[in-house]
């Protein structure tokens, strides 16, 4: 299992205006984005420890628009605005006061914490002075550095007890949530763990949206229901595919339900962040994201001579880190034998240009190849016909077997008689057809 924690960016993209005012967005790197704000906001002769707290502040309450992607899910190109109105002050080309910047060299990639919550906590502030606010009062807590108070006891201060400092998280290439491509029925992974967790939220507050029960992270039929209400409910298109405006849209009203950019949102605790899957996999490790990268590198490796066809099992081998790099050199990837999300996305994208382009002598063979996404109840077409004529097959030597129509409807029957196999076969008893499960019908028809 995966825990999402915040990534510190390596850059931020501002916007140098309101949100909708006609301004350009400049992309900085971080670091030079916190000096500046700090030095625009900030006195540089306060006390150091009042220095410190009121950087922790303006880092923590920048991750937070990013951690969140407030301005995105809004169909912004940008993660923040120069406007203290609506963010933090930050002035294009400005000079910083070096003991400013010696401190946001030291502290950049520490951020703020409330309770068990993992997002970056979303630290509103104010002068103190000229205006007053429910957050951190800039002025307050130089009297509170004055009195010897820790930066730490500074923000307790005022954001209470219960918050700490997350220190050295870690630092790399920011990124959107939106994985890059459509999610729909029999799709899998840790997106469609993301969305179905976001849309159980959000069903509390429009219990419309019908609930989601699955938690194998599959785009099942139940999922395409809830969706689909979602986007009636929220004025999107009603197709029942996730794309991705109806992804952020998803992710703006889960943020907006959670108060997420607000002093007192719930939050999101370690368990709503921890996701089934990987985001990469390496030597050692086991479980059906390995098998589903071994099924397709061994469909490719059959095709393609400059991908090794090697023996494969559930666990990540060396024969598994020798293929993958033969994969990545062949695709530009990266050549680590790490296999990563962004390898996935590729593996996925090739499989399918062969199924397209399957030279004729094997086409006997390209009807044996999985379709590439997840087969389940309410599912139909040629894919779901095509699984039910190997049922059938089983079905003539194996009589309790409980049968199948083929009519490409995953319907009743077609789900029992996967259940039957499964159970006899230790695969897990869900009524979901994997390449796994696939491969081994297709085995069992062919005797």
């Amino acid at each position: 299992m995966a825990v999402r924690y915040p990534i510190v960016p390596n850059t931020i993209t501002v916007h140098l205006g309101k949100p909708d005012e006609a301004a350009r967005n400049v992309t900085v790197p971080f670091t030079e984005y916190i000096s500046n704000v700090a030095s625009s906001e900030l006195y540089p002769t306060w006390p150091k420890n009042a220095l410190i707290a009121n950087i922790y502040a303006i880092i923590s309450f920048a991750l937070n628009r990013i951690y969140n992607e407030w301005y995105p899910s809004k169909g912004y190109q940008f993660d923040i605005t120069s406007n203290p109105s609506y963010d933090q002050t930050y002035t294009e080309n400005r000079s910083t006061y070096e003991n400013i910047d010696v401190i946001v060299d030291d502290i950049f990639n520490n951020y703020v914490v409330k309770g068990n919550q993992v997002q970056p906590y979303f630290t509103t502030y104010c002068d103190g002075r000229n205006k007053t606010c429910s957050g951190l009062s800039q002025w307050g807590s130089v009297t509170l550095a004055s009195q010897g108070k820790t930066p730490l006891q500074i923000l307790q201060t005022y954001y209470g007890n219960d918050i700490s400092i997350k220190m050295d998280a870690p630092v790399g290439e920011g990124s959107s949530s939106y994985p890059g491509f459509d999610l729909t029925l029999g799709s899998f992974g840790n997106p469609v763990l993301e969305m179905q967790r976001d849309l159980r939220r959000i069903s509390k507050n429009y219990p419309a949206i019908p609930g989601i029960s699955t938690t194998l992270g599959i785009y099942d039929e139940e999922t395409k229901e809830a969706v689909k209400k979602f986007q009636s409910i929220f004025s999107l298109p009603v197709t029942g595919v996730v794309d991705k405006g109806t992804w952020y849209k998803i992710k703006y009203i889960y943020t907006s339900v959670k108060k997420l950019s607000d002093l007192y949102g719930e939050g999101v605790t370690k368990d709503e962040a921890t996701f089934l899957y990987n985001d990469e996999l390496k030597y050692g490790d086991t479980g059906i994201e390995v098998q589903y990268i071994h099924y397709f590198l061994d469909a490719i490796a059959f095709l393609d001579p400059d991908i090794p066809r090697l023996k494969t099992n559930s666990i990540y081998t060396n024969n598994t880190i020798e293929m993958v790099k033969a994969f990545q050199e062949k695709y530009q990837l990266p050549v680590t034998g790490i296999f990563t999300y962004a390898d996935f996305k590729v593996l996925i994208d090739v499989y399918d240009n062969i199924l397209k382009s399957f030279p004729k002598e094997y086409q006997d063979y390209v009807s044996e190849l999985y379709p590439d996404y997840f087969l389940t109840r309410g599912m139909s077409g040629k894919d779901v016909k095509r699984f039910q004529k190997f049922l059938i097959a089983i079905c003539k030597f194996d009589k309790s077997i409980p049968g199948v129509r083929v009519n490409g409807v995953f319907d009743e029957l077609t789900e029992a008689s996967v259940l039957k196999i499964q159970k006899d076969y230790g695969f897990d008893v869900n009524g979901i057809v994997g390449p796994l499960l696939w491969k081994k019908v297709v085995e069992l028809s062919k005797r």
